[in-house]
């Protein structure tokens, strides 16, 4: 009988190996021979799922994205409004080795999307993505009554979606003047600032 194959497993392992190259030689060097040879597939056999090298970075991009997003969704509520936000940023912050592969990855293709319009156009709806996750978690702030009453939540959903991003560049351009502790660590300091003492958290 002739061999089933998974095409959607397959797809997966494809833009893995992409991340892999992405990770080693840079986003320039994800060629369709090259992400065939890591793969160890024939490029024949890679074109019967990705026919141009766009469509396999796009996608890699693409499931990079929805990973993050899935392991957020199945995050348990941390047992307060406080810390289950410190523990859904903690998915966005490279604190292992997982998390920094997938901020490398990231911030490639962030290069990227600067000439590319199809990258471009998965970044920003990324991009707009994180800024609905940072206004929920300063929502969730609000409703619970654990802010001032001015907040302004507009800014200070701009200043945490901010924050987090320079956490992370600072930590992949800088690792030797970053660790996971620090990077915690402020995220906590800018929580002591945006919560009313003796309002419970």
């Amino acid at each position: 009988m002739p061999k089933i194959i998974d095409h959607q497993q397959r797809k997966d392992q494809i833009a893995e190996a992409a991340w892999r190259i992405i990770r080693s030689q840079g986003l320039e060097s994800v060629s369709v021979r090259n992400v065939a040879e890591e793969a160890g597939l024939s490029v024949g056999s890679l074109r019967h799922d990705f026919e141009t090298q766009s469509e396999l970075i796009v996608y890699a991009m693409t499931l990079l994205s929805s990973r993050v997003h899935e392991r957020i969704a199945n995050l348990s509520y941390a047992g307060s409004p406080r810390n289950h936000i410190e523990t859904i940023i903690a998915e966005l912050l490279p604190l292992d080795d997982v998390r920094t592969a997938e901020a490398e990855i990231w911030f490639a293709y962030a290069g990227k999307a600067l000439t590319d319009p199809a990258i471009r156009q998965i970044s920003q709806q990324t991009h707009e993505e994180l800024y609905v996750g940072f206004r929920k978690m300063i929502g969730l702030l609000v409703r619970e009554n654990l802010t001032r009453k001015d907040l302004d939540q507009e800014a200070e959903t701009r200043r945490l979606h901010a924050l987090v991003d320079g956490l992370v560049l600072h930590a992949l351009t800088s690792p030797d003047k970053s660790n996971p502790q620090d990077m915690v660590r402020l995220v906590s300091l800018h929580l002591d600032e945006l919560i009313v003492r003796g309002s419970g958290s």
